[in-house]
C-alpha cells in the first residue's frame, strides 16, 4: 500500500472513531460509554484507537472540538446573514440557543464538556470557537455607539455565560418549543425592545460597569 492509501486508510479510520464515539457519547454519556464499546462500533482495534487518540478523554476532547466548530460555523452564518450590527447579536445568539438544544451538543458541549475537561479547557475551547464570534460583535456594536463603552471581555463572558445557561435550561425543559415557538425567541424579543425603548443615540446598556 502507497503512502497516499496508507493516510487515507488513517484518516478513514480517525473519522469512524470519531462518529461512533459522537453516537456514543450523546446518547450514552461520557462516563457510561467505554473505549471497548467505541472500537467495536468502529470496526477497529483498540491499537488502531491509540494510534490516533491517547485515551477516550482525548478522542472526547476531539469529539467536543468538532462540535463546538459546527455551532460555531452555524452561529456565523446565520448572524452574518444580518445587516444591522445588533441584528447580528440578536440573531447569533439565536442561533446558538437553537443549536445547544439539540440533544447531541446539550450533552457533549454543555453537560459531559466541563465535566470532563475541566472548566478552565472547556472555557478555552468555548472562546476559541463561538465566543470569538461573540466578542467581535460586542465589539462592532461598542464600536459604532450602541452599547455603552466598557471592556469588551468581562461583557462577552457574561453573555456567553447566560447563553450556556439558557440552552441547558431550554434543552431539559418540560414545555418544549411547539409551532410557531423557537427556542431563541426571547432573544429575539428582548433585542427589539430594547432597540425600541432606548433613543437614539443613546447608547444601549447591557450588564454592570467593569
Amino acid at each position: 500500500m502507497r503512502d497516499g492509501g496508507r493516510a487515507r486508510q488513517r484518516e478513514q479510520t480517525r473519522q469512524a472513531l470519531l462518529r461512533e464515539s459522537r453516537r456514543l457519547f450523546a446518547t450514552l454519556g461520557y462516563g457510561a460509554v467505554g473505549l471497548s464499546e467505541i472500537v467495536r462500533a468502529a470496526g477497529v482495534t483498540k491499537g488502531a484507537l491509540y494510534h490516533h487518540f491517547d485515551g477516550k478523554a482525548a478522542l472526547f476532547r476531539a469529539v467536543l472540538e468538532q462540535v463546538q466548530e459546527e455551532v460555531a460555523r452555524q452561529v456565523a452564518a446565520t448572524a452574518d446573514a444580518q445587516d444591522d450590527p445588533w441584528e447580528r447579536l440578536v440573531a447569533g445568539c439565536q442561533a446558538f440557543l437553537t443549536a445547544g438544544t439539540a440533544p447531541d451538543v446539550r450533552q457533549i458541549m454543555l453537560v459531559d464538556g466541563p465535566a470532563v475537561l475541566g472548566w478552565a479547557e472547556w472555557r478555552a475551547m468555548d472562546e476559541a470557537a463561538s465566543a470569538r464570534h461573540l466578542t467581535d460583535e460586542l465589539t462592532t456594536l461598542i464600536e459604532a455607539g450602541t452599547i455603552v463603552r466598557r471592556p469588551v471581555a468581562p461583557l462577552a463572558h457574561l453573555l456567553s455565560g447566560a447563553m450556556n445557561e439558557a440552552a441547558l435550561w431550554l434543552a431539559g425543559s418540560t414545555d418544549p418549543p411547539g409551532p410557531g415557538r423557537d427556542p431563541g425567541r426571547p432573544v429575539t424579543d428582548a433585542g427589539g425592545a430594547a432597540r425600541r425603548l432606548t433613543p437614539r443615540p443613546r447608547p444601549v446598556v447591557l450588564g454592570p460597569s467593569f
